[in-house]
């Protein structure tokens, strides 16, 4: 196994759509809590993007998808290391969750729960204390 990894901060989408069971994704997106325990289910036959991997609460219920950028690498590494998933807070487009990696336990900050104004997910206008996320590639 390579070095250990940082946690991240990674983004939920997709939260507007209703779930096949027709339950809804933004209710259950707020009654998720700040350090909740989070499922990533990768859905290799997922007809849009065999890379998709699905965000489900602690009560089961999916509240989104990874984005689509950082899909294919996190598959990745559920297959190759241990991953563990908290969620972190709500956003305008959907959630935060923080993710942990070789039998790291993901931690939140008090700055990971505040909007800082910046919910557009591709570019993060964040203090120094807020998402320190390494750019992984893609590889």
């Amino acid at each position: 196994m390579t070095d250990r990894l940082p946690a991240l901060s990674l983004a939920v989408v997709g939260a507007h759509h209703p779930n096949a069971d027709k339950s809804n994704r933004q209710f259950e997106i707020l009654l998720c809590a700040p350090g909740e325990p989070v499922e990533l289910r990768p859905e290799p036959k997922n007809k849009h993007d065999p890379h998709a991997i699905a965000v489900l609460s602690c009560r089961g219920v999916q509240i989104g998808y990874l984005s689509a950028e950082r899909a294919p690498r996190i598959g990745g590494m559920l297959r190759e290391r241990e991953v563990q998933a908290v969620f972190q807070r709500q956003a305008a487009f959907g959630a935060w969750i923080r993710v942990a990696f070789d039998g790291d336990a993901p931690v939140l900050t008090d700055a990971m729960l505040v909007d800082h104004g910046g919910d557009e997910f591709s570019h993060v206008d964040a203090e120094p204390d807020f998402y320190p996320d390494e750019e992984y590639p893609d590889n």
